[in-house]
């Protein structure tokens, strides 16, 4: 039975369950909605609580399995918390959690969770997790996206009895937030209660939210990826100020940027060559929100332009590896804004008569 984090509290309330498994990488959504099962357990007895972390090869899941058979002398109820970091149980760990989901049905003494992280299609489609989510609950823990991410502070503000000014004014202090703790939910929300530490219940002004929110934002070349194709050139600008300042590896920005635009060229040419969009894109493994984006900026991207493209990643590998490209910028990190910007304003949604943004030297 698969829940959604947003449902968990309606579901609770319906009633619990024996077996919950989440799996999702936001640590703060994760926590919240494990908090929400555990103390709707602990208000029905389940005083108990024993937590194991398979954490190697040689965790011994024997462990757990007598676990879930065995109580203390002070406890009618127990929760026995199984968390697997690496989403891979093993051989041994597969086994384990079938049995502990089988197990659990009928069972009103023990409650068995399981933590994990984002699990890919493939995991997913494995005997143990078919298990969990047969006998249990499964509940997929997804991330905010970006755009959702105003809206998301705005609500988060809402349950303290503070909110942003109505119309523009407000808008922008929600999008001047969300850039400071894009991609850091955990320290999104610590911010956010800071807030209702400074300022009593109301009305926020863009100069409170200024002063008090520091900038606690960090990116990965996964959502980098993810602006460049939605055309965000400003938000590509930061997120590579960000990436170089965390001392990320230049080369594996490239080749993000680069697997791209060679995603983009193999689709455009098997759909020339008759395949289905829909098929040319899981073909190249292309799903979620990068396949909404390829489906909206493909039809704008002529060949010559992906040949271009691919033309200049080979620059620009050649600078990240120090040797110097005619016409191009000899630092690796420049390069990289270059090409970055190069597909970028491909990828930008305007009018007709609007004209392409320019990239100042």
């Amino acid at each position: 039975m698969q829940v959604g984090a947003a449902q968990i509290a309606q579901h609770l309330q319906r009633g619990l369950k024996s077996l919950y498994a989440l799996h999702g990488d936001d640590a703060l959504l994760v926590q919240e909605a494990a908090d929400a099962i555990r103390a709707a357990a602990r208000a029905q007895g389940y005083t108990e609580r024993t937590v194991h972390t398979a954490s190697g090869a040689n965790f011994d899941w024997s462990e757990v399995l007598a676990a879930g058979g065995s109580l203390s002398l002070f406890a009618e109820r127990q929760i026995v918390e199984v968390r697997v970091p690496s989403g891979k149980p093993g051989k041994d760990g597969s086994v384990a959690l079938q049995r502990m989901a089988e197990a659990a049905q009928g069972n009103d003494s023990t409650l068995t969770l399981v933590l994990l992280p984002r699990l890919d299609k493939a995991t997913q489609s494995a005997a143990w997790f078919a298990a969990l989510d047969s006998f249990g609950v499964t509940v997929k823990v997804d991330p905010v996206e970006r755009a959702a991410l105003p809206q998301w502070i705005a609500q988060r503000l809402a349950r303290q009895d503070q909110r942003v000014a109505a119309g523009d004014e407000g808008q922008r202090t929600l999008q001047f937030f969300a850039d400071r703790v894009e991609g850091n939910l955990l320290a999104a929300h610590q911010e956010i209660q800071k807030l209702a530490l400074l300022f009593p219940p109301g009305e926020l002004g863009f100069d409170q939210v200024e002063s008090a929110v520091l900038n606690v934002a960090r990116y990965d070349v996964f959502k980098l990826s993810e602006a460049v194709l939605a055309g965000q050139v400003a938000r590509m600008q930061r997120m590579l100020d960000g990436l170089q300042a965390e001392g990320e590896a230049a080369v594996l920005v490239l080749h993000t940027l680069s697997e791209d635009i060679r995603a983009l060229q193999r689709v455009k040419q098997a759909v020339a060559g008759g395949r289905p969009l829909p098929v040319a894109l899981r073909e190249q493994r292309i799903w979620g929100v990068r396949e909404r984006l390829f489906e909206r900026v493909l039809p704008r991207l002529t060949p010559m332009v992906l040949d271009n493209l691919l033309h200049a990643t080979h620059a620009v590998d050649g600078i990240v590896k120090g040797v110097k490209v005619a016409d191009w910028p000899a630092d690796g990190w420049q390069a990289l804004h270059r090409l970055a910007f190069m597909l970028c304003r491909e990828c930008v949604v305007r009018q007709e008569s609007a004209p392409r943004p320019r990239m100042t030297a």
